[in-house]
């Protein structure tokens, strides 16, 4: 029985209920009587609901004629509907359904169904409760300066977060659900009037193509809907940070939010925003554009330093001065590998380490990383396993990748590591440079969403460049990015920085002067 037409009567639609969940430990069935006279029966998920919710504001006016009723003896069924959404329950959420399908989708999603004779198909309750971690600073993304809050994995409390922020009539929602066995809910949010419109049409064809048996977090999502998969460079950007998503929707981009997974998607994404953090615009823009150009360099070190290393000990010695080559020569001495070869084991041996520690409980894991870089070094050193100067370069390059605020960027960097190693190893600095033409070449060819990656770098846009490689000042940026194609394109109205006659307000001579007139 799969119809409503086929759940004629009272008993088959509680047949066909116990049928499909009853065979559950934490699934509950209560008959009773509504206002005394209409058999009924109230179904869900005790550990889903709120039984002290459901006591008071569904069972108890349900039992109970409302006042205004104490002078009729017998409700038609088609008025008996009207009293009971409109009189009786004292839920905003509640709704008749028809369809049997959604009265089990609305038990396994923490909803209460309740059948009642005479009425035709079921009023579905919202009584969802359950239980959720607090509202705590994101882990991956801590700042100096900035809000304090994450998302968690209830995805009202994730929308509630960012309506907090983005009290706008604008703001748009659009609610799907995916995954043919969880039936997950995700939100697809975007500001109306500003994000381009095919954007977010395109967003939602693509998540609507999606036919898997289940999505348990964000990252599913991501694989599905990523114009290139066969890269190692991400073309989604995830986030915990409300304000960070926020601050992407106003420029004109799309949120996608996933109920049970406490990051958020953000598409389009562009490279240069995986190096960005909040703190570049809480700060004052001179500090933050020193920091991010320090970021930048620590992120291309991390990328060439260990390939530029292997490339000059073995094929271009003379580039090094007399004094150091002669350092590095003894420090090599005793060691048995080649230089490539040397390099690539202690990259793989740092990426065992580092994968252990984050694996590890973290009582444990800080114990492991200062024995792996201590004791673990200095013995390689001093069994002649690996050379003093390698030891530096590997930690040097591994610091450098911590400075990349995205964990996904960083791990494409650290992946392309290794072949441009073996490329340094087999044709000295040609392979180096051959090695970054071909991922340059490669970013070059990506998008995300039609946007070229590289972008507003290539295709080069002014105002853009304004916020790449540092950051200026909020009143310089008076345009959307340019690449994301928004309906309205300006951010920023007359908005300008004090003139000199208004900083001068309060100068003691000013004030001086004005006295002794």
């Amino acid at each position: 029985m799969s119809t409503s037409a086929s759940l004629g009567t009272f008993e088959d639609k509680i047949a066909y209920i116990e049928g499909k969940c009853g065979d559950n430990g934490d699934f509950s069935a209560r008959r009773f009587q509504v206002f005394g006279r209409y058999p009924a029966a109230l179904f869900g998920f005790s550990n889903m609901i709120n039984p002290e919710m459901l006591n008071t504001n569904v069972l108890r006016p349900l039992m109970y004629r409302p006042l205004q009723l104490d002078d009729v003896d017998d409700l038609p069924p088609e008025r008996l509907r009207d009293v009971l959404i409109n009189d009786s329950l004292f839920f905003s959420q509640a709704k008749i359904e028809e369809a049997p399908d959604r009265w089990i989708s609305g038990l396994v999603h923490g909803q209460s169904v309740v059948v009642i004779d005479g009425l035709e198909g079921a009023i579905v309750v919202e009584t969802r409760h359950i239980e959720k971690r607090g509202i705590e600073q994101p882990l991956t993304e801590q700042v100096i300066r900035g809000p304090r809050e994450g998302f968690i994995e209830m995805l009202g409390t994730n929308l509630s977060l960012i309506r907090y922020r983005l009290q706008a009539p604008e703001f748009r929602v659009h609610i799907m659900e995916v995954g043919q066995r969880t039936h997950s809910s995700m939100a697809i949010c975007h500001i109306d009037g500003i994000t381009n419109p095919e954007l977010v049409d395109e967003v939602k064809r693509r998540l609507s193509k999606i036919d898997v048996d289940a999505v348990l977090d964000s990252g599913y999502l991501e694989h599905y809907i990523e114009d290139n998969y066969i890269t190692p460079f991400p073309q989604v950007q995830y986030t915990e940070r409300p304000d960070k998503v926020v601050a992407n929707l106003l420029e004109g981009r799309v949120a996608i939010l996933v109920d049970g997974s406490p990051l958020a998607l953000i598409v389009p994404t562009v490279f240069s925003q995986f190096y960005q953090t909040v703190e570049d615009y809480t700060e004052r823009f001179l500090l933050m554009s020193a920091i991010r150009m320090a970021r930048l360099v620590a992120l291309m070190f991390s990328l060439v330093f260990p390939s530029l290393y292997v490339s000059i000990i073995s094929f271009n010695p003379e580039l090094i001065p007399t004094e150091f080559a002669v350092a590095v020569a003894g420090g090599r001495a005793g060691v048995p590998f080649p230089a490539v070869v040397e390099v690539l084991i202690m990259e793989i041996s740092m990426e065992v380490l580092r994968e252990a520690t984050i694996r590890l409980p973290q009582q444990v894991g800080g114990a492991l990383s200062i024995v792996g870089v201590l004791v673990i070094g200095q013995a390689a050193v001093s069994a002649g396993f690996a050379s003093p100067i390698t030891v530096v370069i590997i930690a040097l390059t591994t610091i450098g990748s911590f400075a990349t605020p995205a964990y996904n960027a960083a791990l494409a960097l650290r992946l392309l590591r290794f072949p441009l190693v073996i490329m340094a190893g087999i044709f000295g600095l040609y392979g180096v440079m051959i090695g970054l033409i071909l991922i340059a070449n490669h970013m070059l060819s990506l998008k995300s969403f039609g946007i070229p990656y590289l972008s507003p770098l290539i295709p080069g846009n002014f105002q853009g460049l304004k916020d790449l490689l540092i950051r200026g000042p909020l009143w310089w940026m008076k345009k959307r990015p340019a690449f994301l194609q928004t309906v309205d394109r300006d951010r920023l109205g007359s908005s300008t920085p004090p003139d000199r006659e208004a900083r001068n307000v309060l100068d003691p001579k000013k004030i001086k002067n004005k006295q002794e007139r």
